[in-house]
């Protein structure tokens, strides 16, 4: 039987559609990109990514670049249908097919020898006989052929070489990412005016390999702590080692937080036990020794608040009982270590009634949740407005068992979107605030923040379909307006611990995910709250974790496979001590280590999906760990979580939130 080939084209089309909404707009790069089919470009148990706009890996420890780049630097020569142009880097031969749909001939040389081979049988097997592969040093062009009307270099150079230059036609244009090899780079455009003359100009901030020689591959440098085996042993040196997570001593780590108001711990999966083990016990000690108000979470705004009536023993009598977090991925927070964590939170409420410590969630799912919660809100202070809230919402109401279908509607002509109605809705409620507040502000910011979500999770969910990274920076811009919320709520002095994913809380500048426009939680904290902000990154090198391999299907217990090459999961392996809090702040840390760290590894992101088969495509990205982190924890070996069955732990108590449904 032959294998299966999979129509891929509608995911062509959604690309391109994708990439023309962020800006480029030459119609004939466009078509290319419609063109080309990426998927025979990459290898093929990676087809299923072909159409994500990511950089993939290829053969030689090589990477395609995202689709968006190849679209945006092709526009950038400003090609004519009789232009001659010259590639460096050809990689795959995806953007060398690109070209070779946009310009008359296109030469491109390769510094690997098996990624020119396999690049030209490619070209020719697809039927373009217009472009001709050379294995050789790009930095030396291909004099042969020249002048070019353009030449494009995809590799990050730290001074353009003068040998392109000196390749290019009178007004010919030449594309390069500029900058130093552990720097975010300048995608520069330079135009040759004259024989000696050229106008530059930057075009964008982007992230490339460096361009290095022909024939020569990339080594460590192997002296001072950069060496292998030099800065494991300076991590071991400059660590507090961690040996038990329950009896940890932490005076150390908040003698390092300093003034910090806000302490963000993260977590490199979300189905890790010692992660929220450790996420707990620094919590605690946040909360008995420094004070801190109130917990915030990578959780849904509605079941959050559940919880926090069950830690401040309040009764919630806006809805009916019922259990917390049954929404996939359930078990992310419906677990036995959160479990742990919320019976202590209770406790520590119960001995301490004059300072509680609240707990809110961040995040945008609950949309038709948080529209009911309106409602009944405004049912009690103002039925006038809440029979129009039910009008204005019916807009969505089609969608409630899958709001994600109403993005996919929304793209269609003609079809209703219901943005106009859900800001209006809040509008409403806010000029009523002043009516509304009246011994009541916790219920009108219950009321606030779930009309809030309603209007944020309606502009996710269309701009989830279009690609790219807006629909995440929606999301992390939500959850970053829900933190402000609650300081003000809280006080101007409040002190808050925030738990997501590292992904969230980590800087998003210091990873090459911010070259595709990303931005995230930690970043925005950073802006606004510089150093009173701490950010606590959390790895591990292997062991299992409770994860699904698709959206939406059971969680399985997984195991996690060892850290790649150059990751700086496998550097950390390397450390005799096998878990640790490592300070990456300056002046926390011996300099040289930090020097030595802040060389670009990949780093490991593993969500409620773990696809193991495909790990360096699905879950790998460039970094810098101490630009995006203050501190970082190390548990070598980890374990999945538990998640918790139908009830909970000893005596059933019906307003606990984890209690079974059908009680």
């Amino acid at each position: 039987m032959g294998s299966v080939v999979t129509d891929r084209s509608s995911e062509r089309v959604q690309l391109v559609r994708s990439i023309a909404g962020r800006g480029v707009t030459d119609a004939r790069v466009l078509a290319a990109m419609r063109q080309v089919r990426r998927e025979a470009f990459v290898p093929p148990d990676l087809a299923e990514f072909a159409y994500r706009d990511l950089a993939l890996p290829i053969e030689s420890e090589q990477t395609i670049s995202q689709p968006y780049i190849v679209a945006l630097m092709t526009q950038a020569l400003e090609l004519e249908p009789h232009d001659r142009v010259l590639e460096i880097g050809t990689g795959s031969g995806y953007a060398a097919a690109v070209l070779s749909h946009v310009a008359s001939e296109v030469f491109t040389i390769e510094r690997h020898a098996q990624l020119a081979a396999t690049a030209r049988e490619r070209l020719t097997s697809h039927g373009i006989h217009n472009t001709q592969v050379k294995h050789g040093d790009g930095r030396l062009g291909w004099p042969d052929h020249a002048p070019y009307d353009a030449i494009v270099v995809t590799a990050a150079a730290e001074a353009v070489p003068e040998r392109l230059g000196g390749q290019l036609a009178i007004g010919g244009r030449l594309v390069i990412p500029v900058g130093a090899p552990d720097e975010i780079h300048e995608l520069v455009r330079i135009r040759r005016t004259g024989a000696d003359d050229f106008e530059e100009e930057t075009l964008e901030q982007v992230r490339f390999v460096p361009l290095l020689p022909g024939r020569t591959e990339i080594a460590d440098d192997t002296t001072g702590l950069r060496s292998v085996r030099g800065v494991p042993a300076a991590i071991a040196a400059n660590c507090e080692p961690v040996e038990d997570l329950e009896s940890v001593d932490l005076d150390g780590f908040l003698q390092r937080i300093g003034s910090a108001r806000l302490v963000l711990l993260g977590e490199a999966s979300h189905g890790t036990s010692e992660f929220y083990r450790m996420r707990h016990r620094i919590t605690r000690d946040l909360i008995e020794r420094a004070g801190f108000q109130f917990v915030a979470v990578e959780a849904d705004w509605p079941d959050a608040a559940r919880i926090d009536a069950y830690v401040r023993g309040a009764a919630d009598t806006r809805e009916p009982v019922r259990s917390a977090f049954q929404r996939f991925p359930q078990w992310m927070w419906r677990n036995a270590d959160v479990l742990d964590f919320v019976d202590w939170l209770r406790a520590h409420n119960q001995e301490q009634p004059a300072h509680q410590v609240s707990f809110h969630g961040l995040d945008l799912y609950s949309m038709h949740d948080s529209m009911q919660r309106v409602v009944d809100y405004l049912e009690g202070v103002d039925p006038e407005l809440a029979e129009s809230a039910k009008r204005r919402y019916g807009c969505l109401t089609p969608y409630e068992s899958d709001p994600a279908a109403y993005g996919l509607a929304s793209l269609k002509r003609g079809y209703p979107e219901c943005e106009h109605d859900v800001v209006t809705v809040l509008r409403e409620l806010c000029q009523g605030r002043d009516r509304y507040l009246t011994g009541q502000g916790e219920a009108f910011l219950d009321a606030e923040q779930n009309a809030v979500i309603t209007r944020d999770a309606e502009r996710y969910y269309r701009a989830m379909y279009y690609g790219g990274a807006e629909s995440w920076n929606i999301r992390d811009r939500h959850m970053f307006s829900t933190l402000q919320a609650l300081i003000a709520f809280h006080g101007p002095a409040a002190k808050a611990v925030v738990w997501a994913h590292n992904s969230h809380l980590g800087d998003a500048r210091a990873t090459a995910l911010s070259s595709d426009g990303q931005i995230n939680l930690g970043q925005l904290i950073r802006e606004q709250y510089g150093g009173q902000s701490y950010h606590l990154g959390f790895g591990t090198d292997h062991g299992t974790v409770l994860a699904a391999a698709a959206w939406g299907q059971e969680p399985q217990v997984m195991k996690v496979q060892p850290g790649r090459q150059r990751s700086y999961e496998q550097l950390f392996h390397q450390v005799e001590q096998r878990a640790f809090l490592l300070p990456l702040r300056s002046g926390h840390v011996d300099p040289q280590l930090r020097l030595a760290l802040e060389k670009e590894r990949l780093e490991r992101a593993i969500g409620v999906v773990y696809r193991p088969q495909s790990e360096l495509a699905s879950h790998y990205f460039g970094a810098v760990l101490p630009e995006q982190f203050d501190e970082y924890f190390w548990y070598d070996e980890t374990t999945a979580v538990t998640a918790l069955p139908g009830t909970t732990r000893g005596p059933a108590d019906p307003r606990h939130p984890f209690h079974t449904l059908d009680t």
